[in-house]
C-alpha cells in the first residue's frame, strides 16, 4: 500500500470515529489506529486544514461538516467504487483544472481529491474544480485549498446535476485539463452513455472542453447500455474500473485505443 493510500485510510477511520464520538484525543486515536502520536497530530492538523474537524489542545472536535460526513467517511462506502475513486483522484496533477459531472462515483472522486495532502495551499495556484453537480460543489466549496466553479442551469433532483442551454453555454467558455466522467454504461461500440438526454448533453460538452477524459466506472457499467451517447469510445483516454470487470469487454475497449486501469 502506498503512503498516500495508507494516510487516506487513516483519515477515513478518524472521521468515522469523530462522527460517532464528537471528539478525539491524540492518545485515543494513536491507540485505536496503532500508529505514533506524531502521525496522529499530523493527521489532525490536515483534517483541520480541510475544515473537516476543529483542532484543540491535544485532539480534535467535530465541526458541523463532520456531522454531515458522506458515506465514505462513515465506513459505509462501496469498496470497488472507492478504489476507483482514490485511483482516479491520484491521476490528477495538483494544479490542474478538473471537471466532474454528477453521480456517486464522481462524488467519491471529488472527496478523494479534496483529501489529497499534496494539494497547493496557496490561493495563487489552487486546484480548480468545475462541476455541474450541486452536491459536489456544496461539499468542495468548504475546502479552502480548492477553487470551485459550479456552472449554471436547470437542476435535476435525482442526480443534483445542472443541465440545459445555460449550462452548455457556460461550459463552452471553459477549459478543462482533465475531465473525470461518470457514466451509466460504457462499451467499445457505444462509448460512454447516460440515461438522460439533458445530462448527457452537458456531459458531452464537458468532454469537448477537456484535454483528457478519464471515465470512472464499476464493473456493472460494462453489462448494460443507456439511452444517450455522451461520447464515442475514441474520445476517452483512460477508463478506471474495478477488477470484477468482464475481461472480454475490457479487451474490446483496449483494442479501441483506450487505456484501461483495473483497480
Amino acid at each position: 500500500m502506498t503512503a498516500a493510500a495508507d494516510r487516506s485510510q487513516r483519515w477515513n477511520r478518524l472521521l468515522e470515529l469523530l462522527s460517532e464520538s464528537g471528539r478525539l484525543t491524540v492518545e485515543e486515536a494513536a491507540a485505536i489506529l496503532s500508529v505514533s502520536p506524531a502521525t496522529i497530530r499530523r493527521d489532525f492538523t490536515s483534517l483541520a486544514d480541510q475544515q473537516l474537524a476543529t483542532r484543540t489542545h491535544g485532539g480534535i472536535v467535530a465541526t458541523s461538516v463532520a456531522y454531515d460526513l458522506p458515506a465514505r467517511y462513515r465506513g459505509n462506502g462501496d469498496e470497488p467504487k472507492q478504489r476507483v475513486a482514490e485511483y482516479a483522484a491520484a491521476l490528477v496533477n495538483p494544479s490542474e483544472v478538473v471537471g466532474l459531472n454528477g453521480g456517486t462515483t464522481t462524488t467519491a472522486v471529488a472527496r478523494a481529491l479534496a483529501g489529497r495532502p499534496d494539494l497547493p495551499t496557496s490561493a495563487d495556484n489552487p486546484m480548480t474544480i468545475v462541476t455541474n453537480a450541486l452536491n459536489i460543489a456544496g461539499e468542495l466549496v468548504l475546502r479552502p485549498h480548492l477553487r470551485t466553479i459550479c456552472i449554471g442551469g436547470q437542476a435535476r433532483r435525482e442526480s443534483y446535476e445542472l443541465h440545459g442551454p445555460l449550462a452548455e453555454r457556460a461550459m463552452a467558455q471553459l477549459h478543462l485539463d482533465t475531465l473525470i466522467l461518470g457514466v451509466n454504461a460504457i462499451t467499445a461500440a457505444g462509448g460512454a452513455q447516460g440515461r438522460h438526454l439533458d445530462e448527457s448533453g452537458i456531459n458531452a460538452e464537458m468532454v469537448r472542453r477537456a484535454d483528457r477524459v478519464v471515465v470512472v466506472a464499476t464493473a456493472e457499467k460494462l453489462e448494460t447500455t443507456a439511452l444517450a451517447r455522451i461520447c464515442p469510445i475514441e474520445d476517452i483516454d483512460i477508463l478506471v474500473i474495478d477488477t470484477a470487470a468482464d475481461p472480454d469487454a475490457i479487451t474490446a475497449i483496449r483494442e479501441a485505443g483506450v487505456r484501461v486501469d483495473l483497480v
